[in-house]
């Protein structure tokens, strides 16, 4: 009978698996994350002050009715279609170096405004202010 101590194998934790998940893991984060492009149109946040701004003279405006109907510097278009509204932006704006203020209606639908928005950005401009009311006192 052998009583000594006998020396058994140490221990081991193969990481080798688990490594190969997290490298699989964060490859799959990497290629899965959506690169986020920022800046292609700077929109001026409302802000209501006591006296209202001046118009420049080359400054465009868009106005937006209730019913998404569009004027472009107080001139109603034929119809609601972003081409439209394109065509009549480069007529008013040949060069789109201004800034372009977008006033819609409070009941204007959300698309209408994001259809301006949309084609503006895309024709260029790159200063787009949304007018705003100042809130009367008491109500």
């Amino acid at each position: 009978m052998n009583f000594g101590r006998r020396r058994g194998v140490e221990p081991e934790i193969n990481v080798t698996s688990l490594i190969d998940v997290v490298l699989l893991l964060v490859m799959f984060f990497m290629v899965s994350t959506s690169f986020v492009q920022d800046g292609r149109l700077k929109v001026r946040l409302p802000e209501s002050s006591a006296s209202p701004e001046a118009r420049p003279a080359d400054a465009v405006t868009i106005a937006i009715g209730a019913d998404g109907a569009y004027l472009v510097n107080d001139r109603a278009l034929v119809n609601r279609s972003p081409d439209t509204l394109r065509a009549a932006l480069a007529k008013v704006a040949p060069r789109t170096t201004g800034p372009i203020t977008i006033r819609a209606d409070a009941r204007a639908t959300h698309q209408a405004v994001v259809t301006a928005m949309d084609v503006a950005g895309r024709m260029g401009f790159s200063q787009v202010n949304i007018a705003t009311v100042n809130q009367q006192p008491g109500g």
